[in-house]
């Protein structure tokens, strides 16, 4: 099988510097479990888990794909991770004849999710 690696860019890596920083922050004043140290650490097991099975997501129908995905990272294939306290990642795979790449793209939380895919509109 070929080699995975996993890629966070854009936004979600900004996400998930802040998230970073913040729980830094935390843990030197002493806290141990706060909600962005659990969506840190679930960020980090989606990773693991995406490094072993590259379709770990739930993949998202392709007439759902915002058109901004397609323009910025030219995909036409996109998954979702839940993450904890109903966050979402998404991401695309990529691949080629010696690896294949897993870029996330985002890391949001439910609302923004319902909006940029257009769910919850009547």
């Amino acid at each position: 099988m070929k080699p995975v690696r996993v890629i966070l860019i854009g936004e979600a890596k900004e996400e998930y510097e802040r998230l970073n920083r913040i729980v830094g922050i935390q843990s030197a004043h002493g806290k141990e479990n706060s909600q962005e140290m659990q969506l840190l650490k679930s960020i980090k097991q989606k990773v693991e888990f995406i490094k072993k099975n590259p379709f770990y997501g739930d993949n998202i129908k392709k007439e759902l794909i915002p058109k901004e995905y397609i323009q910025m990272y030219h995909t036409t294939n996109l998954f979702r991770a839940e993450l904890s306290q109903f966050w979402r990642m998404i991401y695309t795979v990529k691949g080629d004849t010696v690896e294949i790449i897993c870029f996330v793209l985002d890391i949001m939380n439910h609302p923004d999710y319902d909006k940029k895919f257009g769910y919850g509109k009547k």
